[in-house]
């Protein structure tokens, strides 16, 4: 680390607790258990933040249920207020906000601006969405009473966030949850503790009263979660992450028949038509490939371009992907950032290797630069085939294997051949293909003629394994709630 990144590091990161803020208290974690902060673009160890005890977990859940009636009984617009002041903050320090979330995370600073910008979206929209809970009332059809319907917040929530989004994600689920009038325990992944750390501060500093918003980092994600899951007192949990991971913990909700949002895994299609736009399609998979060094459960996974384009848009993408410059996301000019981590590198490297192996070739990248960092190179693989393995797993990287397909049902079931369904986009100029192709396409989420989709005004959430529930839109409000009917008659 040069003495120039060590002084934007230090300067980044003075502001931010570094302990478990339980029951609006800042403590100390488990003795001898903290946690190393990893800067990915140098290796170097940037900060050390506290370690949570499964006991920790339990007194976050016993501070949010002891602050669960002050919060529910807070009239929604007082709730919305303190969210907006939560989204004036944020904003007033994206700058401090996207450089941890670079140091952390390592995503270029262009991307981790975009992110505080989205972040902060959330607490403004749930704002607004705090007072819109409303019910219904209508006469039962045999006439002999009232039906009357309202919502109310479910109760302790617990939020189980991932690296790739810190910032995102967190403020994802505080804003529904604290809009519905729901106290939470946000438990956020261990590479990338500080953006929620930071965030909490940031809460506190808006108005939300002690014991409301619970943070626990920890090195036993598995026990710290388990236990909390399994406290009675908790009645949601929210979820992003891997579908293995999402699956443990339908299992374990299960046991408490405690509710569940999961946002989990992808393997999303990329579908260019022979009459689509070609710099549009590029520009689109640039976005949907490259966003976040592709990782991101949105990422374009499997490209399948139509065979009177395929050459083209290959070629044109290899000349965009051999364009971008590789470097520490501090550094100006820098388009792709390291991956998080070792692991998530060598997985890279091990799948695009089995796909060489499997008959593809290499068309760019395709390897590690010789440089200090989890770099990996952006890569385009052409000629690959329709059953090649890397199509079958989510990459999490900066990689585009290119299929060749020729008919338009022959695309379709090819997208559809996975058993994740979170969003698939389609390149075309033709409103109705686009449109019938997007109904046929088993994902939550379509992007037609667009590379990116996510939007805190819009339902996100996906098919089979890929989740339950949605995030955003005011069914994420909805998700935080639970429906109340009163039978009476007057």
């Amino acid at each position: 680390m040069t003495q120039t990144q060590a002084s934007t590091t230090i300067d980044a990161l003075s502001g931010v607790p570094r302990g478990l803020l339980i029951g609006g208290r800042w403590v100390e974690g488990e003795a001898g258990q903290e946690i190393a902060v990893t800067d990915p673009s140098t290796e170097a160890t940037v900060a050390t933040v506290a370690a949570g005890s499964v006991a920790d977990g339990l007194a976050a859940v016993a501070a949010a249920h002891d602050a669960l009636p002050g919060w529910a009984g807070t009239p929604p617009r007082q709730r919305g207020e303190i969210l907006r002041r939560a989204f004036e903050l944020m904003t007033a320090r994206a700058e401090e906000l996207a450089r941890i979330c670079v140091i952390e995370n390592g995503k270029t600073l262009a991307d981790a601006r975009a992110e505080v910008a989205y972040a902060a979206e959330f607490f403004r929209w749930y704002a607004e969405e705090s007072v819109r809970l409303v019910g219904t009332v209508q006469r039962a059809p045999g006439g002999a009473n009232r039906i009357l319907t309202f919502r109310q917040p479910i109760g302790v929530s617990l939020l189980v966030t991932p690296w790739n989004f810190p910032l995102a994600m967190a403020s994802r689920k505080l804003g529904p949850a604290l809009a519905a009038g729901c106290t939470v325990v946000l438990k956020p992944a261990s590479e990338t503790p500080l953006s929620a750390l930071a965030i909490a501060r940031i809460l506190e500093e808006a108005g939300v009263p002690a014991g409301t918003v619970n943070v626990i980092s920890s090195r036993r994600s598995g026990a710290v979660v388990g236990a909390m899951l399994d406290d009675p007192r908790v009645r949601k949990l929210s979820f992003t992450g891997s579908t293995e991971v999402g699956r443990l913990l339908l299992a374990r909700a299960a046991q408490t028949v405690t509710g569940c949002a999961m946002e989990l895994g992808g393997n999303a299609p990329f579908v260019v038509f022979d009459d689509a736009d070609l710099e549009a399609a590029v520009d689109g998979a640039m976005i949907a490939k490259m966003r976040n060094g592709g990782e991101a459960c949105t990422a374009a996974n499997r490209f399948y371009v139509q065979s009177g384009i395929a050459d083209d848009f290959t070629a044109a993408l290899v000349a965009r992907m051999n364009a971008l410059r590789i470097g520490s996301g501090l550094e100006p000019g820098v388009d792709l950032g390291p991956l998080v981590n070792a692991e998530s590198r060598d997985k890279v490297a091990s799948l695009v290797a089995a796909a060489v192996d499997f008959g593809a070739r290499v068309a760019t990248g395709g390897g590690r630069p010789d440089r200090t960092g989890f770099f990996y190179e952006p890569t385009v693989l052409a000629d690959v085939r329709g059953n090649a393995p890397i199509l079958r797993e989510e990459i999490f990287g900066p990689v585009a294997p290119v299929v060749t397909f020729r008919t338009e049902e022959e695309a379709v079931a090819a997208a559809n051949d996975t058993e994740y369904g979170l969003v698939s986009y389609v390149y075309t100029r033709d409103l109705a293909r686009g449109l019938r192709v997007g109904e046929a396409l088993d994902s939550g989420m379509i992007g037609l003629n667009r590379g990116v989709v996510s939007d805190p005004a819009a339902p996100f959430g996906g098919t089979k394994q890929s989740g339950l529930g949605r995030e955003g839109g005011h069914e994420g409000l909805l998700e935080f709630t639970e429906e109340k009917y009163v039978s009476t008659d007057w």
